[in-house]
């Protein structure tokens, strides 16, 4: 019998330089990669994928872009943000459910350009 891995949740965002399909592209792709590389997944690791947009950003879904990075079998949707006045623009989140083997502390979550000022608390 195989040991089960734990079932966590593992966030990341980014900013996107333009609302465009190759900007949103190259945002996702960004922020997926880091995501793995930093946290050690395989496509067959990610159980589910929620993608958020900022209300500015409606020219591509994420998830289209996602799938071109082998993940055509995880389930995934985009969603639009709550519109928060003062909320960073041009923002693309996501929260992936994820079966691994490390601890909610050694999880490894990604913000990047300017999205690193969404959780400061996790970098200082």
């Amino acid at each position: 019998m195989t040991e089960l891995a734990n079932v966590r949740g593992l966030r990341g965002a980014i900013t996107v330089e333009e609302n465009n399909p190759e900007h949103i592209r190259e945002a996702t792709h960004e922020l997926i990669n880091e995501i793995v590389r930093r946290n050690s997944l395989a496509p067959e690791d990610i159980i589910s994928a929620i993608f958020t947009l900022t209300q500015d950003l409606d020219a591509a879904f994420p998830a289209t872009f996602a799938r071109q990075l082998g993940w055509d079998r995880v389930p995934m949707i985009c969603i639009n943000e709550i519109p928060v006045p003062g909320s960073l623009p041009r923002c693309l989140r996501v929260l992936l459910h994820i079966e691994t083997s490390l601890t909610q502390a050694e999880i490894q979550p990604v913000y990047l350009r300017d999205a690193i000022n969404l959780r400061q608390d996790l970098f200082q």
